[in-house]
């Protein structure tokens, strides 16, 4: 249940923050943390709204030192995630970075989601764009009943060159595979926090 909203949902929908041991609440973004656990929408104005109502200190009935900026601690600790997993993702050769691999990738059809960094060049990412269209068009039309495949500008070229060990990456994708798929997951779980 958010403890803002008092809704109940389903545990994807929220995001649970705890009590560390020196008495500060923090982001528990993997739901796994020991302790008692506070529950708030997925969504950066959430949260903001819980920290402003004081709806933590309601909810764990105690006082608690809630960092200035709890927004935007949480939108860094998802990002971090996401980072990790797309790490993780590339090591397992789920991951195809430059525009021309990306379109190779697109056109064989093993393309879970595109990734375009936040400063791409608008040229560049409709050309992909247009492909990953053409690519869902032509395999309808040929019975294939394609998924629709996500498309997610989260990180600028420098954070996803960092992350992925090359320097300034401005198109990628996730190809088919499990370390792929729960990199999706996570860049879904932080585009929705950015977009709430």
């Amino acid at each position: 249940m958010c403890a803002l909203t008092r809704e109940v949902k389903p545990a994807a929908d929220l995001i649970r923050f705890v009590v560390s041991p020196d008495g500060e609440l923090v982001p528990d973004t993997d739901a796994r943390a020991e302790g008692r656990g506070v529950w708030i929408s997925l969504g950066a104005k959430a949260v903001a709204e819980a920290q402003k109502k004081k709806a933590f200190a309601r909810s764990l009935k105690a006082e608690v030192k809630v960092p200035d900026d709890l927004a935007g601690l949480t939108r860094r600790r998802l990002e971090e995630r996401y980072l990790s997993a797309l790490s993780l993702a590339r090591k397992a050769g789920q991951l195809v970075t430059g525009a021309s691999k990306v379109k190779s990738a697109i056109e064989t059809g093993e393309v879970l989601a595109l990734l375009t960094a936040t400063d791409a060049a608008e040229d560049g990412r409709n050309k992909l764009l247009g492909s990953l269209k053409g690519y869902t068009m032509a395999a309808a039309e040929a019975g294939l009943n394609p998924s629709e495949t996500p498309h997610f500008e989260l990180l600028d070229s420098g954070q996803m060159g960092l992350a992925l060990g090359i320097e300034n990456v401005i198109h990628a994708a996730l190809t088919r595979g499990g370390a792929a798929q729960a990199a999706v997951q996570r860049a879904e779980r932080l585009a929705r926090y950015n977009a709430n």
